[in-house]
């Protein structure tokens, strides 16, 4: 038998691979679980494992894999059977992400693409080059690249694309080469993932920590430093709002 909290982890766990198709991060499972830390996480995650209903597999960050759901639980539906798409967002409100942002010297991005009916399966956004989740680079655009994207991850707003570089942020399931869809903004909330503007030279994909005067951008790498700068020395430029990854 499961406890309350081993149950509600796994039943979590289940509904967002279901929604997402890949494994809720270790902070996401903290807060839906309202845990203070997430060793916590990890001592309910092994117990599932001994008990038959989790699996890991080896060598991919984020990647559980629910074998089974208590007896009380119906089982989920194949995907053949799953009810229709969601209406846009709705995921996106269930299960929100964080960062967004890109050098802003860019020509506007004309609107009419991203306006497209709410029944629409997929929309093409600009491709805005690599953005560093480990040391900072220059985001890059490429005027000529467009990424294919399903168009309930977008709601209202502007958004892009971008490519990620580097590990730093492996423990939010962010990889190097995924795919970043961020929406522009120039405020987020704190704890957020955002794309931020360094000095007016660099721009890196962190969690935004906002410390008295100070912010702080922090890595999702243990083998990565938090950095802190004054206020006036980092702009936020959006936030992260969906995740596109190929095998």
């Amino acid at each position: 038998m499961l406890t309350r909290k081993q149950h509600e982890l796994l039943i979590f766990i289940d509904k967002h691979l279901r929604m997402t198709g890949f494994s809720p991060s270790f902070e996401e499972m903290k807060d839906a679980l309202k845990l203070k830390s997430k060793s916590g996480i990890h001592r309910l995650i092994t117990a599932l494992e001994e008990r038959g209903f989790l699996r890991r597999r080896a060598h991919r960050a984020r990647a559980l894999e629910v074998i089974r759901l208590p007896e009380n639980v119906a089982p989920r539906r194949a995907v053949a059977d799953a009810p229709a798409a969601s209406p846009p967002g709705t995921a996106a409100r269930e299960m929100p992400f964080a960062p967004n942002v890109i050098h802003g010297r860019f020509a506007p991005t004309p609107p009419a693409a991203q306006r497209a009916a709410p029944e629409t399966a997929s929309i093409q956004l600009p491709m805005y080059g690599r953005i560093a989740a480990g040391l900072p680079i220059e985001a890059l655009r490429d005027s000529g690249s467009t990424v294919e994207v399903p168009a309930a991850l977008l709601a209202s707003g502007e958004h892009y694309a971008l490519e990620v570089a580097g590990d730093s942020m492996i423990d939010a399931g962010i990889l190097d080469g995924d795919t970043v869809i961020i929406r522009r903004g120039e405020s987020a909330d704190n704890g957020a993932i955002v794309v931020a503007l360094v000095d007016e030279s660099e721009v890196t994909l962190k969690r935004l920590r906002r410390r008295g005067n100070s912010v702080a951008l922090e890595a999702a790498n243990v083998h990565y430093e938090t950095r802190i700068f004054g206020p006036d020395r980092v702009k936020v430029q959006g936030r992260l709002v969906g995740l596109l990854r190929k095998y």
